[in-house]
């Protein structure tokens, strides 16, 4: 199995990052990377997908929007050139602009009619490949210097030509936040999972009851990590709850998607060795660009100004 397609969902208007995603779109919005450079949302999560192997990337968006990122990609590195003349870091942030430019696809979602119908848009740019699905509020940062986590569930997909998903262990105080699933571990591969069910956002009461994984403790359960490797056959089933008119708060749903494509073969769920950071949750942005400072080369000034924050804040 070769993965060298990636999707972006980014269809979204940015309602939890209101008033900054009301004049910008929230994946444009800028933060200093782990290489000490300030980019654009999109840039960074599109290289974590680049530096894992993807050679294109399609970015599902609202009506006109496509031209929006392409002018705004292009702006900012003529910008980088012309006011940074022979400046190393510029040209060098400048030719990555220009490669995820040549790289990059659109796909438009007409309406608003969530997330399984954003990823049901990529399906003429998929074709007849696995693809890796990102989100476009999602950043990742691996436990481990020089991964991605993307690299590390491409390669679980690769190695075990297979569907996969990644997952993160949690508290079943948080399963209601997130999809949730259950699996059985399979010998001889640490922290990987064959998925049996998924469920979107459960109760405590449900999981207890439907999503027990054996060997993980008491009270903690299998999240969705925002990240998948899949097969052309959700595109199937997309289609078929879309005919069917089936959805959720007036939306289709990614999830019960992904449980199906578990029900019908082998879809793996890799436990990832790194945080996800969303950066629509309340001080999202805040949590990612610390976590993004601290995997990179301004770890020591950070963690001191941050330190220098703390002794100068009034505990009052």
């Amino acid at each position: 199995m070769k993965v060298r397609k990636a999707v972006i969902t980014a269809a979204g208007r940015g309602a939890r990052l209101y008033p900054a995603a009301d004049t910008v779109q929230k994946s444009m919005l800028p933060l200093v990377d782990r290489d000490g450079l300030a980019k654009p949302v999109i840039q960074i999560i599109a290289e974590e997908a680049l530096e894992s192997g993807i050679e294109e990337i399609c970015v599902v968006c609202a009506p006109g929007d496509e031209t929006k990122y392409r002018d705004q990609l292009r702006g900012l590195r003529d910008n980088l050139l012309s006011a940074y003349k022979g400046v190393e870091w510029a040209r060098l942030q400048a030719r990555r602009i220009d490669d995820l430019l040549q790289r990059l696809h659109f796909a438009v979602q007409d309406e608003p009619l969530g997330y399984g119908h954003s990823v049901a848009c990529a399906q003429e740019f998929v074709g007849d490949e696995p693809f890796l699905l990102l989100l476009n509020d999602h950043l990742f940062v691996s436990a481990v210097s020089g991964r991605r986590c993307a690299g590390d569930l491409i390669e679980l997909a690769k190695a075990e030509q297979s569907a996969a998903t990644a997952v993160a262990v949690m508290r079943e105080q948080l399963v209601g936040h997130y999809g949730t699933l259950s699996g059985r571990r399979l010998p001889n591969l640490p922290g990987v999972y064959q998925i049996e069910r998924i469920i979107e956002k459960p109760s405590i009461s449900r999981a207890e009851l439907e999503l027990l994984t054996p060997g993980l403790r008491v009270g903690h359960y299998l999240c969705l990590f925002g990240m998948h490797v899949l097969t052309p056959a959700v595109f199937e089933i997309l289609a078929a709850m879309i005919r069917g008119g089936e959805r959720q708060n007036g939306e289709v749903q990614l999830t019960p998607a992904l449980h199906e494509l578990a029900q019908r073969g082998r879809f793996l769920a890799l436990e990832i060795r790194g945080r996800r950071y969303d950066l629509g949750a309340n001080l999202g942005v805040l949590r990612a660009q610390v976590a993004l400072s601290l995997a990179g080369q301004d770890r020591h000034e950070v963690l001191s100004t941050l330190l220098e924050t703390l002794a100068d804040s009034d505990p009052a």
